[in-house]
C-alpha cells in the first residue's frame, strides 16, 4: 500500500512540473507581454516593471527562478496585473465558490446518473427506458455553455424564476450545476445502464432472487455494487471536466470563481496569474485521479492496490 502510494506521488510531483513547464514556455511564446496594454505608460517606466518582475532577465532563467520559488517555497508569485494582490490569496479568496459549485454539480451528476441508469435498466425497451437514453443523448449533445444561455434566457429573463448571475442564494445554484452536470449525468446513466443490464443476467444475481430476496436488496447490495465498478472509474475524468468545464459556465453566470480570474489572466497577459492557476487546476486533477485509483480498490476487494500498475 505504503509503495503503491508512493509511486503515485512521484508520478502526481512529475506531472505537476511537466505541465508547468510547457505552460511556462508556451506562455512566454505568445506575443506581447503584461505591460504591452498599458500604451501610456513611458518606456523607461516599462522598463522597470519588467526588471520588478524579472521579465528582463534570459528565459531559461525565469523559469528556473519561477520553479525554484513555486516547488521549493510554494510561492506562487505576486499578480502582474491586480496590485498589491499575491495569487495565492487570490485563488484562495475564489476557490471557496468554485469548490462549492464543484461540489454539488459531482453529488447531483453522480446521484442523478446513477437513478437514471438504473429506471433505464429495470425498465428495459419500456417507455422509460427510452426517455431516459433520449434525454442521455440529449445531454451529452448540448455543450454546457448552450444550455447554460437557454436557462439563463427562459428562467432568468422570460420567466424570471431565477437569478441570471451570482451565486447568492440556494437558488442560484440550480442553473450552474444542471449547465455543469448535464453531460455526466448523460455519461453515468447510459454507462449503469449498460452495465447494470450485463449484471442483472448475471448467475449469482438469478440465484439471489431464487433466494427470495425483495427486488430492491438486489438492486442495491449485489447488482448496483458490481455495475458501479465503471462509473467509480468515470469519477476522475468528471472531476477533470467539471473542474475544467466551471471555468466558462462561472463566467457566463458571473460567479467570482477560479473560472473569471483565469479567463481575466488570458486576456490581460497576467502570466503568475496563468501559472499559478494552471498549476492549481493541475494539482486538483492529480488529486482527483488519485482519489479515484484508491477509490476503486476499496470498492472491487479484488483490486490490490500494491499489484496495480500504472496506467
Amino acid at each position: 500500500m505504503l509503495r503503491y502510494l508512493a509511486k503515485k506521488f512521484v508520478f502526481m510531483v512529475v506531472s505537476i512540473l511537466v505541465l508547468a513547464t510547457i505552460t511556462f514556455f508556451l506562455m512566454k511564446a505568445i506575443p506581447g507581454d503584461p505591460f504591452m496594454s498599458e500604451k501610456e505608460v513611458p518606456e523607461s517606466i516599462r522598463q522597470n516593471l519588467y526588471a520588478q518582475y524579472g521579465l528582463d532577465k534570459p528565459l531559461f532563467e525565469q523559469y528556473v527562478t519561477y520553479m525554484k520559488n513555486v516547488f521549493l517555497h510554494f510561492d506562487l508569485g505576486v499578480s502582474m496585473k491586480k496590485k498589491f494582490q499575491t495569487v495565492g490569496g487570490i485563488i484562495e479568496d475564489a476557490f471557496i465558490y468554485s469548490l462549492k459549485l464543484g461540489i454539488v454539480a459531482i453529488i447531483v451528476s453522480v446521484a442523478v446518473g446513477l437513478l437514471l441508469g438504473m429506471i433505464a435498466a429495470l425498465k428495459h425497451r419500456k417507455f422509460l427506458d427510452s426517455f431516459t437514453m433520449i434525454v442521455a443523448v440529449l445531454g451529452v449533445s448540448v455543450p454546457s455553455f448552450v444550455l447554460a444561455y437557454i436557462m439563463q434566457y427562459l428562467f432568468g429573463v422570460k420567466w424570471q424564476f431565477l437569478s441570471v448571475a451570482g451565486l447568492d442564494s440556494a437558488t442560484d445554484y440550480i442553473m450552474p450545476v444542471i449547465a455543469l452536470s448535464a453531460m455526466p449525468i448523460a455519461f453515468i446513466a447510459r454507462l449503469t445502464r449498460s452495465t447494470m443490464l450485463e449484471v442483472l443476467s448475471s448467475d449469482y444475481i438469478k440465484t439471489a432472487k431464487s433466494k427470495g430476496l425483495s427486488q430492491k436488496v438486489v438492486m442495491i447490495r449485489h447488482a448496483l455494487k458490481n455495475a458501479i465498478l465503471p462509473v467509480v472509474t468515470y469519477l476522475g475524468p468528471m472531476t477533470t471536466n467539471i473542474i475544467t468545464g466551471s471555468v466558462v459556465i462561472e463566467r457566463i453566470f458571473g460567479i467570482p470563481g477560479l473560472g473569471k480570474h483565469f479567463v481575466d489572466s488570458v486576456s490581460n497577459r497576467d502570466y503568475t496569474m496563468i501559472m499559478g492557476m494552471t498549476i492549481f487546476y493541475g494539482i486538483i486533477l492529480m488529486i482527483a485521479r488519485f482519489l479515484t485509483d484508491v477509490a476503486y480498490g476499496f470498492v472491487d476487494p479484488r483490486i490490490k492496490l500494491t499489484s496495480r500498475k500504472e496506467g
